[in-house]
């Protein structure tokens, strides 16, 4: 098969139609903590569809002090105030970035008030959360996007081509890796990813679930059962069972997947899919400063694709808003993200029982 053929016909943004608009989204984030200023305001100022013109926080000096850096923002208001529906007339949609515990009481107000939801993932910290966003965004007819960015990193996408192109055969074998130093990273032992009221589970939950999301992307396949080991080591993990995880995830068709994740290991992440005729790999994957790099083996031929790096921030904005402008139901949807909710949770039981768990 001709790699430089398949590779030609490449579109990252395979979905765009509408490149520029006089009508903007406008976005009220909710949640003003170092992703919401450092990670999505500056993708969303960048956006060609859509703005910032609402920061929500419960530090209302934070929000302030964030909108003070932007040209588009109107008003820096309180949780409280959000729920009470103030400067509701400025926003066409949430973002939603709080600790996961506290996802759906922002969605809730969000459906009832009319507004389009993106909300981070894990979409929320327990099974039955999740189901109520969904039910909710349902029931107000409001438009429900989970933010999975690889699912629009071109890196990923073009991965995903190539295997639906059958270049590397039927998939065999899936492997994914995140892992990152968190008490570096953020030097804080009372945060929240260790609180697993809030978080709903730590290294699985919060960054295990890249490789599960992303390995359910490339093989458009959901999971059949689950196993999975965890370990938590250090006191400061006390309260978690996961500072280190391992599950393997069976797919379809029997198609295997190894997920690993730590939140004390160096940093690192890949995504890897084996076939019978060669492999995918794009390392690094996750981490949005990293240059990501595809690279792809079948028989002799080993290649290492170059493509431009593309902020993975905006084009998930870029991405949502478009749908919004043009209509059309985006993807990955609340269903999509309960599914994995439903399987990170199947992981901790299968690790608690030592049992394979089966996945309805």
């Amino acid at each position: 098969m001709d790699l430089s053929a398949l590779l030609g016909d490449f579109d990252h943004r395979d979905w765009q139609d509408v490149t520029e608009t006089d009508d903007p989204i406008r976005f009220a984030m909710i949640g003003v903590g170092w992703w919401t200023r450092e990670q999505a305001m500056p993708a969303v100022e960048s956006s060609a569809l859509c703005e910032t013109t609402v920061l929500v926080s419960g530090d209302r000096q934070k929000a302030e002090n964030a909108a003070a850096s932007s040209e588009t923002v109107e008003h820096a208001i309180s949780y409280e105030e959000f729920h009470d529906g103030e400067a509701s007339d400025a926003y066409d949609a949430v973002y939603v970035v709080t600790p996961n515990a506290y996802h759906l009481e922002y969605v809730e107000t969000a459906a009832e008030l009319g507004k389009a939801v993106l909300c981070e993932k894990p979409m929320e910290a327990t099974i039955e959360r999740a189901e109520r966003m969904v039910e909710v965004c349902e029931d107000h007819d409001a438009t429900l996007m989970i933010a999975y960015r690889m699912q629009t990193e071109p890196a990923v996408r073009r991965a995903k081509d190539l295997i639906e192109e059958g270049y590397i055969g039927d998939p065999v074998f899936v492997h994914g890796n995140m892992t990152e130093p968190i008490l570096e990273l953020v030097p804080d032992p009372d945060q929240w990813r260790l609180d697993w009221d809030v978080s709903g589970g730590c290294a699985a939950m919060d960054i295990g679930i890249y490789s599960l999301n992303t390995a359910r992307f490339l093989l458009d396949a959901d999971p059949l059962r689950v196993q999975g080991s965890v370990a938590s080591v250090q006191d400061e993990f006390e309260d978690v069972p996961d500072e280190h995880a391992a599950f393997q995830v069976d797919f379809p068709d029997h198609v295997f997947a190894l997920c690993t994740a730590s939140q004390n290991a160096t940093m690192a992440s890949h995504i890897r899919v084996t076939g019978t005729e060669g492999q995918v790999r794009v390392e690094p994957a996750f981490y949005p400063w990293d240059d990501r790099q595809l690279h792809v083996s079948c028989g002799d031929t080993d290649t290492e694709i170059e493509f431009e790096q593309i902020d993975q921030m905006e084009e998930e904005f870029e991405y949502f808003a478009h749908c919004l402008l043009t209509d059309t139901d985006p993807l990955p949807d609340g269903e999509h993200g309960l599914t994995d909710i439903r399987t990170i949770k199947a992981v901790y039981h299968a690790a608690e029982s030592g049992r394979a768990v089966d996945l309805d």
